[in-house]
């Protein structure tokens, strides 16, 4: 049996309603008529990740892919269309904002001739109306509108779903006027863009700076889909879907399109810079490079102690530009290396510091093992009225005078981190954060992680060790006891 036209545009019809991906291969000969499509496993992960959008499951979403990556045209083209006629919401109302109003512009056509054309008008035969159909914003019989502006020129409009596509240019992102700017638009102005609770803002972009807006999104809890061009174990981020289907690192994130010969050309035009934003998205800032990643050794299981000890590093204020408080539980081993055991990081006001530093402590005491021989604090703005409290509560605080720059400091530790003498748990969550804030330094927006290793590192180096009655290793039964 033969399958009749209107039998072919039903089984479309409902392929479509199934898949945006399916949708979006069906959509490109009207978009880009002279041009064969390649398609490969990124483009359905990015397509999975909008359609948990459209389903209602997540509300906020940001997606860091490479650039080539199709991420503009399936966020802000084919999706706005798929929502309108294949899943049947023409009332959605879309915002779309790019760096520059040309780049929102160019897609808001591009949606426009989808929806127009006679390929989607003969499947979903959405209507436009006569007196809103312009470049900038065109709207359907249903109330639903999609409309393009700059970034840092929102206002009016509210919309159901707010596409924010690469909200930095390049320049910006190395002007930290311009990045900060960008960063307070994203923070004041575009929530308020949102029509409701059930709105959606959906960020699509390569990373360039490490205090871009991809870092403020990451640190308010959005979805994350992370797709480095280059396979790195770890550091593919997914919500929906399958999941990175790579096992080789090095291995290519879109051969399809970008095989190894014109990746590796990329690479060499780009520099190492570039590459790590943009290609690996997990940028670096220029001037950063007295620890180098790959000096830090990591244990799945905790070796033999001499002894343990907590280092501290309080910040004198919570503000969001302003450094965390952290808590490291180092160790030095029988033959003289420093390890990593746990760590906690936050932004805690003074009742709270309190708490979290009086939790740490007792966890730890509580542990058997090598001895815990003390907490050290700087002895400075908040730090000093917390040695003061746990001193009352028995705690064995030890005031710390940091008697040189931290940039000194760095490089008085940096040999012995090189030597492989730092091990780091391969299992902890906030394993990457630490490891990019050291290879970042002193140029990255934080540095609150590494005072305390410095302080370690000069302890297990420099520091008195103990008898051998306190020698025996943590138990392997309680090594993994920060893994969640």
């Amino acid at each position: 049996m033969l399958l009749t036209p209107d039998d072919l545009k039903a089984c479309e019809v409902e392929l479509a309603r199934r898949s945006l991906a399916d949708f979006a291969r069906m959509a490109w000969p009207v978009l880009e008529p002279a041009t064969p499509l390649k398609w490969g496993w990124a483009l359905d992960a990015i397509c999975e990740h909008l359609e948990a959008v459209s389903r209602g499951e997540s509300k906020r979403l940001l997606m860091n892919v490479p650039p080539g990556s199709m991420k503009s045209l399936l966020t802000g083209v084919i999706w706005p269309a798929y929502e309108w006629g294949p899943m049947d919401h023409a009332e959605m109302r879309f915002l779309g904002t790019a760096h520059k109003q040309d780049l929102a512009v160019r897609d808001n056509l591009k949606c426009r001739r989808l929806i127009q054309s006679q390929w989607y008008q003969e499947r979903w035969p959405v209507v436009l109306t006569s007196d809103q159909n312009a470049k900038t914003k065109f709207e359907n019989a249903r109330t639903g509108f999609r409309e393009a502006m700059a970034f840092e020129s929102m206002t009016g409009s509210r919309g159901d779903r707010v596409i924010l596509d690469d909200p930095h240019s390049v320049d910006d992102a190395n002007s930290a006027a311009k990045l900060a700017s960008g960063v307070t638009t994203f923070r004041e102005a575009l929530p308020s863009r949102v029509n409701n609770d059930q709105s959606a803002i959906v960020i699509v972009m390569q990373r360039l700076n490490e205090a871009d807006v991809s870092a403020v999104a990451i640190d308010l809890g959005y979805d994350h889909l992370c797709i480095p061009m280059r396979y790195e174990p770890g550091r593919s981020k997914w919500v929906y879907g399958s999941g990175d289907p790579r096992k080789e690192e090095g291995e290519l994130m879109f051969p399809e399109r970008f095989p190894e010969e014109q990746v590796s050309e990329l690479e060499k035009t780009m520099g190492s810079y570039a590459v790590a934003g943009q290609l690996q998205q997990r940028p670096a800032p220029r001037g950063g490079g007295i620890i180098k990643t790959a000096w830090f050794r990591s244990y799945r299981e905790l070796p033999a102690l001499e002894w343990r000890q907590i280092h501290a590093d309080t910040a004198q204020k919570t503000g969001e530009e302003n450094d965390y408080s952290v808590f490291q539980c180092w160790g030095r081993t029988t033959t003289g290396q420093a390890v990593l055991i746990d760590q906690i990081r936050g932004k805690w006001e003074a009742p709270d510091l309190l708490t979290q530093a009086r939790a740490f402590w007792l966890k730890h005491k509580s542990i058997p093992g090598p001895v815990l021989r003390a907490m050290k604090v700087e002895d400075k703005v908040s730090g000093t009225g917390l040695i003061q409290t746990l001193r009352r509560e028995g705690v064995a605080v030890i005031p710390v005078q940091r008697n040189k720059d931290k940039i000194s400091r760095a490089y008085d530790a940096a040999a012995f981190i090189e030597s492989g003498n730092v091990l780091l748990p391969e299992w902890a969550d906030w394993l990457d954060g630490f490891t990019n804030e050291a290879a970042t330094f002193p140029s990255g927006a934080h540095d609150d992680q590494l005072d305390p290793m410095f302080d370690a590192i000069h302890d297990v180096q420099f520091g008195m060790t103990v008898s051998a009655a306190v020698t025996r290793p943590i138990p392997r039964s309680v090594t993994a006891f920060n893994k969640r």
